[in-house]
């Protein structure tokens, strides 16, 4: 047992993968000069890593191109008021446990907005985890500084050892369903203390019938790759891979030249794991039987499932697919969308469509949802500014002089 600031901590379950209990919680300024430094060099590191190996960890990759020292400086030219700002202290992340890098991003955006960390890693072992660890581990041991101020761990399914790290933060990232967000908002935390929770989500595409019918072959196959890299790379278990597809100016010939352009995408890409292949059989075998709101389904062999729905209501965002089973609807007008869109939705990807006429659709209906318009592709790009929260904003403070 180790005892901090009152709170009593049972270390013996909590295993250190990196850094210890001894955390130095100081805060420090917003892009800090070292931190900067350290953040660019990690993904260099990253970077040079074996193109097979990030080939296949195409998440890795996509961190290690973000945190590049061209990137970190053009969000830095964002904001106006650095030198007003410093971290809030200590962070705790409690990082989804099916999205492999999202820990690593969401522990990069509290380093850069000046705050020591306590990072739970994802309970379930991924690859790309130990690979991120192991470039980390090596370039952080030329920052000190940032080494004292991290840790990063993996316990059991206990909520004693979150409620006393909760204890310590002044602020938490909490990713994970409805039921986690509620459950660790409710532990006693400092009275200060700052929560920034990604709750569960839903996200769709919006494709023009018309431009599928207007593209190149070349385009067609780049189109279906992107959609591929959207939902098949996380089996759609990601917040911001579509589960619906929204047809504009619908035409079926459209659709079967789209669906046949991804089912021969995930035909040489996709390896359907027995698990997967299992729920998403059940899953086309209840929604078969329960689900009157669909109209019709077709299928490509086990790799592609299509659900059409006979019409758009609010219910939607409780059926989600996954390892390729999608819902699609014609849509008839944006109307259809804007009356049936609640908080829960959260990513928007496009084809074809005009995005910030989409945009000024949507904030003149007053929509509850929708954070991200963004081209089919994109839906996986995660950034400092994500579910409608500038980060850099909520995870530092201002110190005003006048």
């Amino acid at each position: 047992m180790q005892k901090s600031g009152g709170v009593v901590i049972p270390m013996k379950n909590v295993n250190f993968i990196f850094g210890s209990e001894n955390i130095d919680s100081s805060p420090m300024q917003p892009f800090d000069e070292n931190v900067c430094a350290f953040v660019s060099e990690l993904s260099s590191a990253l970077l040079q890593l074996p193109p097979p190996m990030l080939r296949t960890m195409s998440d890795l990759s996509a961190l290690a191109f973000w945190s590049r020292k061209a990137n970190l400086q053009k969000m830095k030219n964002l904001y106006s008021d650095i030198n007003e700002r410093i971290g809030r202290g200590l962070c705790f992340h409690i990082a989804p446990s099916n999205i492999p890098i999202n820990f690593a991003f969401s522990y990069l955006f509290s380093l850069l907005a000046g705050n020591a960390n306590i990072v739970r890693l994802p309970s379930k072992l991924f690859p790309q985890i130990d690979t991120f660890c192991e470039v980390f581990k090596k370039v952080v041991a030329k920052y000190p500084e940032i080494g004292k101020r991290t840790a990063f761990v993996r316990y059991p399914r206990d909520n004693e050892i979150t409620a006393a790290f909760s204890k310590k933060a002044d602020v938490r990232m909490i990713w994970g369903g409805d039921e986690t967000i509620a459950l660790v908002k409710a532990m006693p935390a400092l009275p200060h203390c700052v929560d920034v929770s990604f709750a569960d989500r839903y996200s769709l595409a919006l494709i023009s019938a018309k431009s599928v019918l207007a593209a190149s072959a070349t385009e067609l196959k780049k189109l279906a790759e992107n959609f591929y890299n959207d939902t098949y790379l996380m089996d759609q278990n990601a917040c911001s891979s579509p589960q619906l597809i929204l047809w504009e100016n619908d035409n079926p010939k459209a659709r079967e030249i789209f669906w046949h352009a991804v089912y021969d995408v995930a035909m040489q890409k996709y390896s359907l794991q027995d698990a997967v292949a299992v729920d998403k059989y059940t899953l086309l075998c209840e929604e078969s039987i329960s689900n009157e709101n669909i109209l019709q389904i077709a299928r490509y062999d086990n790799l592609l499932y299509r659900a059409e729905l006979k019409s758009l209501n609010p219910e939607i965002v409780f059926h989600r697919g996954k390892g390729g089973f999608f819902y699609e609807y014609a849509l008839k007008d944006i109307s259809e969308l804007v009356d049936v869109m609640t908080e829960k939705y959260q990513t928007l990807t496009y084809f074809g469509v005009d995005a910030q006429a989409l945009r000024s659709k949507f904030m003149a209906c007053h929509v509850r949802g929708i954070d991200r318009i963004v081209p089919v592709g994109q839906a996986m790009n995660i950034d400092i500014v994500w579910d409608g929260h500038d980060l850099l904003r909520e995870l530092s403070r201002i110190i005003r002089a006048f």
